[in-house]
């Protein structure tokens, strides 16, 4: 092994036992024995946040506390699980209709899942291979898939705590659609959604030109459609 293959592996591990230590004591660290932990470590994560912008993705100094932010939502899962184990066996496409809310418009949510090398295209998705847009129905995007944790706020916002269907909005989204049969206006939206990965994509290639550690630029691609399959999706109306 030479000398940066060692250094690569000697980073990685600590940066491991840091991830270890944090979900653990906090303090029992045996690379290094006088470190305090667990405590002075989110001080310093703390203050970065504080004073600078914070790459989520940038994992050379251990686990950011940026990326813990998802955990919340982990849990909500973990609890939904217990009452509704079969959730793997149900059908894509599914979907609910939830009334809007004077902070969040109507429009549709989309959940998708990227089939495509099942690669993250562009190194910035915190959810890959899961992509979620929120969308106006006039076509607008209201939330871009860099942002799950915003677009996981407003779901939790839209749906907790309503474990029936709401009769006054489903209505009158199964009269516009002929009870499911004429689905023209989702399709449409659903393929604005995907349309605007694609723009969202090509902005951050261009941004990625001028910042340090390469472009994301000219690595694998995302076509359209065909890339992806529709999960299921929220209409707020």
């Amino acid at each position: 092994m030479d000398l940066d293959e060692y250094i690569n592996l000697k980073s990685r591990v600590e940066t491991r036992m840091k991830i270890s230590v944090m979900t653990a004591t906090g303090d029992d660290d045996l690379i290094n024995a006088e470190e305090k932990g667990d405590l002075e470590y989110r001080k310093a994560q703390l203050k970065r946040l504080q004073e600078e912008v914070v790459d989520i993705e940038d994992m050379f100094e251990g686990i950011s506390i940026m990326d813990l932010g998802l955990n919340e939502f982990r849990l909500d899962l973990l609890e939904y699980l217990k009452t509704h184990p079969d959730i793997e066996r149900k059908p894509r496409g599914l979907h609910a209709v939830v009334p809007a809310t004077e902070e969040l418009s109507e429009g549709v949510i989309f959940v998708l899942r990227n089939v495509n090398n099942s690669v993250n295209i562009d190194n910035q998705n915190r959810i890959h291979p899961f992509y979620m847009v929120y969308i106006s129905r006039g076509g607008d995007v209201i939330c871009n898939y860099l942002n799950p944790k915003q677009l996981l706020d407003d779901v939790r916002f839209l749906c907790r705590g309503k474990s029936e269907a709401i009769k006054e909005v489903y209505t009158k989204f199964n009269e516009e659609t002929d009870d499911g049969r004429n689905m023209a206006e989702m399709s449409e939206l659903l393929s604005m959604a995907i349309d605007s990965i694609i723009d969202t994509k090509e902005e951050s290639d261009i941004d990625s030109l001028f910042s340090a550690g390469g472009t994301s630029a000219l690595m694998t691609d995302i076509s359209g459609l065909s890339d992806f399959e529709l999960i299921c999706f929220l209409v707020v109306k």
